[in-house]
């Protein structure tokens, strides 16, 4: 892969030799192919054909030997699975490590939720009476999110399309209700827009857009994302935060810009010697980097970082950075904050944009739980997906079935006896 221009160069600017070196090298090899379990539906011990080990940091989650026609397989269509970057599966370790804290968690956000990777992934692990609000603000994007998470499966689901000021503002008058008030979120998921560098072996798009100047302006609209949305989570909240990038403006600048400016604690992640996660990859601490290459440079939060670093062969980590080469799986950043229980810290500034109501999209277009059950053939499976007619085993009940595969529904169909007609959204 022919890196863009002056990636080396920044990188050496401010990481040490060793580390540019293993990026680089990284960035030459294959990238891996994964999938998460739905345990919803299967098995955690399931192994699909061509499984080639479990990802280490998330046990639902399998390296395949080879890329499939996943688009084929009616069990991908039954949310069965998704086809998710085995990096990004970190979230799932972060949430089980924040789960004695978390243990009361009414409601949770995911800010910028599609195509639904990370939102399926929190689904399976929260409590069922969670809410989980799964957010899309772009609007080409939100319908396959919401087509995902119906697929999924699961009833305590709200799919919404806003930016991260509509919902702070829904919240602030009452949108979301909680007995007779209104509440914010316990946990917020940013997975920010960035400039993939993380994806740069998968898509050429990552490759050709980057730049020092992009890099920066994305690290900008993250800022300006987070204040945004600080407003909608409860003080002693945490908020996830997320890139799939390596550079520190977009990664450990702007996590202690949060930390100083809005007011919050830096939580360290524990984290197994073994899966070669990298740590802060800065050279030089940010009050003496060379303001030149970053427009947002300031010292580290004056409290430093809570936490403890694990003993044996667990380590507590601040910044996690997911290296190609180092790690099976691309490049992925990921950092927890604690807000302030006091909510001390500075106000978010707040967006210029005028908010508008949250729009949700249903998310049971695929349900009937009363409806009779019927089993497809793999031909007939694939035939129900493509929107066609079928004519269904004799004996199966007139009118609306849920339509399966190996057990796994896929949707509804109204049986009219002589032929079937399909329901498929």
């Amino acid at each position: 892969m022919k890196l863009p221009k002056d990636f080396e160069s920044y990188f050496r600017e401010r990481w040490d030799a060793e580390a540019v070196d293993a990026l680089i090298s990284g960035l030459q090899g294959e990238p891996s192919v994964s999938i998460r379990l739905n345990t919803a539906r299967l098995p955690i011990d399931a192994e699909p054909e061509g499984a080639d080990g479990r990802v280490p940091w998330c046990p639902e989650g399998i390296y395949l030997k080879s890329r499939p026609a996943f688009t084929a397989d009616p069990l991908l269509h039954a949310g069965a699975y998704y086809v998710q970057e085995a990096s990004s599966m970190f979230l799932a370790h972060v949430l089980r490590s924040l789960v004695p804290r978390t243990s009361s968690l009414t409601a949770v956000l995911d800010l910028c939720a599609a195509p639904g990777g990370k939102s399926t992934l929190m689904r399976n692990l929260l409590p069922d009476d969670c809410l989980l609000v799964s957010n899309e603000p772009v609007r080409a994007r939100v319908q396959v999110l919401a087509e995902n998470m119906a697929k999924w499966g699961h009833p305590n689901v709200k799919v919404t399309q806003a930016y991260a000021a509509d919902i702070a503002e829904t919240v602030g008058r009452g949108g979301r209700k909680k007995g007779n008030g209104s509440e914010p979120f316990d946990l917020i998921l940013a997975d920010v827009p960035c400039s993939g560098e993380g994806m740069m072996r998968k898509e050429e798009e990552a490759v050709r857009q980057w730049s020092p100047e992009f890099v920066t302006k994305c690290a900008a609209l993250q800022r300006s994302i987070v204040a945004d949305i600080w407003p909608a989570l409860r003080p002693g909240g945490f908020l996830i935060y997320s890139t799939c990038t390596f550079n520190p403006e977009e990664d450990e600048d702007n996590v202690e810009w949060i930390a100083r400016k809005l007011g919050a604690d830096i939580e360290t992640i524990p984290v197994e010697s073994a899966w070669n996660i990298c740590g802060d990859l800065r050279t030089q601490s940010t009050s003496s980097f060379d303001t030149r290459h970053s427009s947002f440079v300031i010292p580290p939060p004056s409290g430093g970082y809570r936490g403890s670093s694990p003993s044996g062969g667990h380590r507590g980590l601040p910044f996690c950075h997911f290296l190609p080469g180092k790690v099976r799986g691309e490049g992925f950043f990921c950092a927890v904050l604690r807000k302030h229980d006091d909510e001390t810290g500075a106000k978010a500034g707040g967006s210029s944009k005028k908010t508008t109501p949250l729009a949700t999209l249903p998310t049971d277009l695929l349900d009937d739980a009363d409806a009779p059950r019927v089993d497809l053939t793999l031909p007939d499976a694939i035939r129900y997906l493509q929107r066609e007619a079928l004519v269904l085993p004799v004996g199966t009940p007139l009118g609306i079935i849920q339509v399966c595969y190996q057990g796994q529904r896929l949707g509804l169909a109204k049986n009219r006896g002589t032929r079937a007609n399909n329901l498929y959204p």
